[in-house]
């Protein structure tokens, strides 16, 4: 990471405090796992200034994997992905689940274009890999991914080239060992994918 991407990740996680995006206490996230940590970006992504500024900075980080179109899952990924179709001037799609399964339910399949799948944060990478299978399936070449925030911490996370603009080494727990669990702290599901 060079220093000007320091910088800016520095920057970028000011911002999300200040909009009350990064918040504390005992969650459950979209992967099953708990964490004390939770990054809200629709707070941050509901000004938009901030989500056309986010955009254009990861645009401009994948912008040469030269991509036809961007494609987001619903609902977390619906606006980082358009504000970054935006900067990059190709269409935007979105897949969203119907009864349990990924699909492409509003928009006609896009061919064999190039695609960039574009969410707010990288946790297992369910999501994003989901949404490449639906337009992979017809023909369609996934060349990239990005977020908004990765907290995989997993650098093959994807076997695709793929940018975040901040990572996040949040600790994450099993049901069955989270410390918030044994403290009694309510359980919280702020996400949008029905749980496993």
């Amino acid at each position: 990471m060079t220093a000007g991407e320091k910088r800016f990740e520095k920057r970028f996680a000011q911002r999300m405090a200040e909009r009350g995006a990064h918040l504390k206490g005992h969650f459950l996230l979209s992967s099953g796992l708990h964490s004390s940590d939770y990054l809200q970006c629709a707070l941050f992504l509901a000004h938009p200034r901030d989500a056309a500024w986010a955009g254009r900075i990861l645009a401009r980080r994948l912008a040469p994997l030269g991509a036809d179109l961007v494609v987001s899952p619903a609902m977390g990924g619906l606006l980082i992905g358009h504000e970054v179709a935006k900067a990059l001037g190709v269409p935007f799609l979105f897949t969203e689940r119907v009864e349990g399964t990924m699909t492409l339910r509003r928009f006609p399949h896009p061919g064999k274009a190039r695609f960039l799948v574009v969410e707010d944060v990288f946790t297992t990478g369910k999501s994003t890999r989901e949404t490449a299978e639906v337009l992979e399936r017809d023909g369609a070449v996934w060349v990239g991914a990005g977020s908004l925030v990765d907290r995989s911490g997993n650098p093959s996370l994807l076997p695709v080239p793929w940018r975040s603009l901040w990572a996040v080494s949040f600790p994450v727990y099993d049901p069955a060992d989270c410390p918030c669990c044994r403290e009694g702290l309510p359980l919280v599901k702020p996400g949008s994918r029905p749980q496993p």
